[in-house]
């Protein structure tokens, strides 16, 4: 068998690729799966927490800002309820009410002459009431609002028929002369008292300061609209709120009494949403009549939307804070309507609004008392309730929404913050897009070390197998890098010690190797010993022309008793290598001659080749030569 082709079979077998993952891949699997499923996890259990708490953020800002516009909304109404009843209750509203109710009773027997008749009429025609259905879209008749009394007619046609130029609010932007010239006490007193009443509008914020008597008559206001010298038990605004508030007050017969209304449309004003608060005057002793007091529409939308300072308040671009009546509808301004007028109409139509509705919300720059506002958050709110929830609103699809009720005496609104939810929820938005890019990003990393450290742990491993499969093919001479200092280490240098003991032993064999060849290519022809030591047992080899030389020394033995062993194998060698020469002179092939006896002196030597036979594994047949 050929040893050196059965070693390069078994080295080819050796690095033929065995079915399975290697131990690269195995640990690069492991490492991955370890590192990739805590990325995962602590990536998970960060992004529930970090996403839970950024949207427990966003609704608890937009609770705090609710909680805060209640509460500036419940100080504030509280306060101009303070401001009312001292007002009311101070000298000055005392003396003011005495005089101007004493003038108005003495107007009792005046009478218009014909052309201040037609002049009141006039104004209601032509000035008033076309204003009046402008607004309001309704239809008046032009005498509706012409008072019954003769002291009301004559406050009319001497001051109301002034305000010829009305604004929004329905009279002129700046408070009329109180002096109507005729000499009368109710003139005088006007004169003596309406500074009283200015100051209550231009430094209390009021829009109107109505005195009323016992009797239910308006018999002084500060901008001399309408309303002045009407009654509020029978007159044209006996329904109004106004007067319910009037007649509340002055049931209680007490000074400490305020009463306050929600919002109405005041007709006087041109159908502006107005509010009321009215206190009666007088002392412990009595009250003399009423001091009502209008709330502006700006006061409340001040309060509720921050002075138009969303953005700067924590509301972003889309939230607000607005008030809800019993009635469902709005008690402040939308947000939308002020900044984006188009979009708001679009908007609230998209969501249900009426189309009517919206047209005149924006025709009157306003949404009090018109926008509708419906859902789950009015409902709780309503029954006392305070919470969030996310849900559709007037204005948008999607909407987080914080809900309170307001809790102001004869006020029945609730506060509604609102906010869309994309906007709110940005910051989830974002957290969630910085945590997945993070996610992919750390396990892009860690996919990268894991494929660099499978490749450091194992390069010793492939340094070896490699090491392994050039000792199989034979290199005896081959080291591997021992410099780590742990088990590769270790396992390194044990290696390299296996190969060197290799090598040695490898070289003994080779010598021992190329000495038995040699000794047995001495005891026959090469020819014959190869044959020998593929296995052959019988060899037999035939030539033609052979001559045979047969020598026999004559008293060799005794003379080798004489001599040493060295010396006898000496003087042979000798002997056989002047056969050699003389066969090569005569030009015929010598053979050594394995069976002359030449003495007990030969047999050392036929030992020496019998072992050397036997090492070769040369242990069967018979040599013979011919």
């Amino acid at each position: 068998m050929d040893v050196e082709g059965s070693r390069t079979e078994r080295a080819s077998r050796g690095r033929r690729r065995r079915p399975g993952l290697s131990i690269q891949s195995k640990l690069l699997i492991m490492l991955l799966g370890v590192s990739l499923v805590s990325a995962l996890i602590i990536g998970a259990v960060g992004f529930v927490n970090g996403r839970s708490s950024l949207h427990a953020s966003a609704v608890d800002q937009l609770t705090t800002i609710r909680e805060m516009r209640t509460h500036e909304m419940k100080v504030a109404l509280e306060d101009v309820k303070r401001t009312a009843s001292l007002n009311s209750r101070n000298l000055s509203a005392q003396s003011m009410s005495k005089a101007l109710n004493e003038g108005f009773d003495q107007l009792q027997g005046s009478a218009l002459d014909a052309g201040q008749s037609a002049a009141l009429s006039r104004y209601y025609a032509d000035t008033f009431v076309p204003a009046l259905e402008k607004r309001t879209g309704d239809e008046y008749g032009e005498r509706a609002f012409i008072p019954a009394s003769a002291a009301g007619q004559w406050l009319q046609a001497h001051y109301t028929v002034r305000n010829t130029t009305l604004d929004d609010a329905g009279y002129e932007a700046n408070l009329t002369d109180d002096d109507a010239g005729d000499g009368s006490a109710y003139s005088a007193a006007a004169v003596r008292y309406g500074d009283y009443f200015a100051r209550l509008i231009n430094q209390a914020g009021y829009e109107d300061a109505l005195l009323l008597n016992l009797q239910g008559d308006v018999v002084f206001t500060a901008y001399k609209g309408v309303e002045l010298g009407t009654n509020l038990d029978t007159g044209p605004f006996r329904d109004s709120k106004l007067a319910d508030a009037y007649r509340e007050a002055i049931a209680t017969n007490s000074v400490d009494a305020v009463v306050l209304t929600d919002f109405e449309r005041w007709t006087p004003s041109l159908g502006t949403p107005s509010m009321w608060i009215v206190s009666p005057i007088g002392n412990d002793s009595g009250i003399t009549g009423a001091l009502a007091l209008q709330v502006s529409l700006d006061f409340v939308n001040d309060v509720m939307t921050g002075r138009h300072g969303w953005k700067g308040q924590g509301l972003g671009d889309t939230g607000e804070v607005y008030l809800v009546g019993r009635d469902g509808l709005m008690r402040s301004v939308s947000r939308e309507l002020v900044e984006h007028p188009k979009k708001y109409a679009q908007a609230v139509i998209d969501h249900g609004t009426a189309p009517s509705v919206a047209k005149r919300a924006v025709q009157v720059k306003g949404t009090v008392l018109l926008q509708p506002i419906t859902g789950d958050a009015v409902t709780r709110a309503q029954s006392g309730k305070s919470g969030t929830l996310e849900g559709a609103d007037y204005i948008s699809g999607s909407s987080v929404v914080s809900y309170g009720p307001l809790e102001v005496e004869d006020l029945d609104w609730v506060v509604i913050a609102r906010i869309d939810s994309a906007e709110a929820f940005a910051p989830v938005t974002d957290f969630t897009r910085i945590v997945l890019i993070s996610v992919l990003g750390i396990m892009l990393i860690v996919a990268l070390l894991s494929l660099l450290l499978a490749q450091v742990f194992t390069r010793p491993i492939n340094r070896l197998v490699a090491a392994v499969h050039r000792v199989a093919e034979g290199d005896l001479d081959v080291q591997v890098p021992a410099g780590s200092r742990d088990e590769f280490g270790d396992l390194g240098s044990a290696f390299n010690d296996m190969a060197s003991s290799l090598r040695i032993k490898q070289q003994l064999i080779d010598e021992q190797r190329a000495e038995n060849e040699k000794l047995l290519h001495t005891l026959m022809p090469q020819s014959v010993a190869e044959r020998y030591k593929q296995g052959d047992e019988t060899i037999t080899e035939a030539h033609d022309d052979v001559s045979v030389v047969f020598a026999e020394l004559i008293g060799f033995e005794e003379h080798g008793r004489t001599i040493s062993a060295e010396e006898e194998i000496a003087q042979l060698n000798a002997l056989m290598r002047g056969f050699d020469e003389a066969a090569d002179k005569a030009g015929v092939r010598a053979h050594p001659r394995l069976a002359a006896e030449i003495g007990q002196s030969l047999d050392m030597k036929r030992a020496a080749a019998a072992e050397v036979l036997a090492a070769a594994g040369l242990t069967r047949g018979e040599i013979q030569l011919g």
